[in-house]
């Protein structure tokens, strides 16, 4: 039974995925007039890649700013609706299109014809090209593809790059991370060799970065390799048609080259103040953010574990077997796969918001160690305990909650805290769907600030002060139940 049911749960996960694409699908002579019956262009983006799109601090405001959000801007005022963004990983931005968290994505995105296969795209608004960021110091060493042959090449997962490393440069060691802010880090402590980036960020961190060179890359490409399109819905045949109305102006008046000045003039505003202190409002949101999900998931996960550990006591085989299949299921499955899962699966059928889908899914996860937890504890309780309890004629109930839970609390309390710790440090994970949480703005504030290391310093000691601050009130409370009688 309990093998049956968790089979089930594995199934249902995998039919829903792949599902997905049939149930959101928009017919093609009605996306058009959906976007103008609720009033908003919704677009993902990951803000984290200048000149595109990257956030700035200007005035006291923080805004997403670059060439592409320019575009976006330009395109929803033909369309006459509102802009509204959505922030999340690059390599999600395409599966929130497809899946309707969003009606269309943008960020340097190439229309090859593998991703022509899941999303319909615009005509090519600009033409970037290709090139490598190396070492200034490498300049001499590498001049282009043929010389990065047998060297370790870094680029960002999901991207065109990746492809082309992998089947242009023999020999190559390909590395992919999901943040190019982590690739430039890893270039410049020599963990790669080069890396393939589009020529506007290249450029972009030359200009900001003096330790840093660029080279071109030496492919010879096609235009759907080297220009950038905005990515919508497979069958959105009136909208995308709608758009490339304004792509044909954007190209027809050159307003890419304005629009890519505009960022200059944003990403010189950021490099002006790089201390971390002038970042702090970011730190700030991201710390707020943190401990916000940390602190409902861990009711939600105490509450929902103790409900779990007592149906794996129950006399009722279905109950058990229920919990022994979640339990199962959840601790078989990594969080990041189901953060994903709730945002752009179970949200198909209501559209949560990123932070509410972050909260929900660490829940669900926490509730299954904590279960185990205190079935732990629960098991720990000596049996003479019970005996005395039932021989003075208390209900099973009664037993539970007076004699049982009361002792088994003082013996998980420490594993118990340690849980709690962990899931300050576990909730990172919800910055992949765009929830703006520490890790979130950690690599915002690299990307703007072209610092590599510096921030991920102040994330660390951040997190290091919550965790101890949270150990040494645990810590209290584990004093007080030992000398409480």
């Amino acid at each position: 039974m309990q093998v049956i049911l968790t089979i089930c749960l594995s199934l249902l996960f995998f039919i829903g995925v792949s599902s997905i694409n049939h149930q959101t699908a928009y017919a093609a002579d009605q996306s058009l007039q959906h976007i103008k019956d609720k009033g908003t262009l919704v677009v993902a983006i990951s803000p984290d890649y200048p000149p595109y799109e990257f956030e700035s601090s200007h005035k006291g405001k923080d805004n997403i700013v670059g060439m592409d959000i320019q575009v976006m801007k330009k395109i929803a005022k033909d369309l006459g609706v509102k802009l509204k963004l959505k922030s999340m990983a690059f390599n999600n931005v395409l599966v929130a299109v497809e899946t309707g968290k969003a009606d269309c994505a943008i960020g340097g995105i190439n229309p090859t014809a593998k991703r022509r296969q899941s999303v319909d795209f615009s005509d090519i608004y600009y033409v970037g090209g290709q090139s490598f960021l190396i070492n200034k110091t490498d300049k001499g060493k590498y001049t282009g593809q043929k010389s990065l042959e047998n060297k370790k090449i870094g680029v960002q997962t999901g991207t065109l790059q990746y492809q082309l490393a992998k089947t242009k440069i023999a020999g190559a060691s390909v590395k992919g991370m999901d943040k190019s802010t982590d690739l430039v880090l890893a270039l410049k402590t020599h963990k790669i060799d080069a890396l393939g980036i589009e020529t506007p960020s290249a450029e972009a961190y030359v200009k900001n970065d003096p330790d840093l060179a660029m080279i071109p890359s030496g492919y010879k490409l096609s235009l759907n390799q080297t220009g950038t399109a905005i990515a919508f819905k497979k069958g959105s045949t009136s909208l995308v048609t709608a758009v490339n109305k304004s792509v044909k102006e954007i190209k027809a008046k050159k307003l890419t080259s304005q629009y890519l000045a505009d960022a200059g003039k944003y990403m010189k505003v950021n490099t002006t103040n790089t201390s971390m202190i002038h970042y702090w409002k970011y730190f700030a949101e991201g710390i707020e953010y943190t401990l916000i999900i940390s602190a409902v998931s861990v009711v939600i996960g105490v509450a929902l574990g103790t409900l779990l550990a007592l149906m794996r006591f129950a006399k009722s085989k279905f109950l058990h077997a229920i919990a022994i299949a979640y339990i199962e299921f959840v601790r078989g499955t990594p969080l990041m796969v189901q953060v994903m899962f709730v945002y752009f699966g179970i949200g198909i059928i209501v559209n949560l918001p990123a932070l509410l889908s972050g909260i929900i899914a660490v829940s669900l996860n926490s509730g299954a160690y904590v279960a185990e937890i205190i079935r732990g504890g629960i098991n720990s309780v000596s049996k003479g305990q019970t005996e005395a309890a039932s021989s003075l004629g208390l209900k099973r109930g009664d037993m539970l909650r007076y004699v049982v839970l009361p002792q088994a609390l003082k013996n998980i309390w420490p594993a118990l805290g340690n849980e709690f710790v962990s899931l300050i440090k576990e909730s990172s994970i919800v910055s992949i769907i765009g929830v703006t949480d520490l890790i979130y703005q950690l690599n915002i504030v690299r990307a703007d600030t072209y610092r590599g290391v510096m921030p991920v310093f102040v994330a660390m000691v951040i997190y290091f002060v919550l965790t101890f601050i949270l150990t040494r009130i645990l810590n209290f409370y584990e004093r007080k139940m030992k000398h409480a009688k």
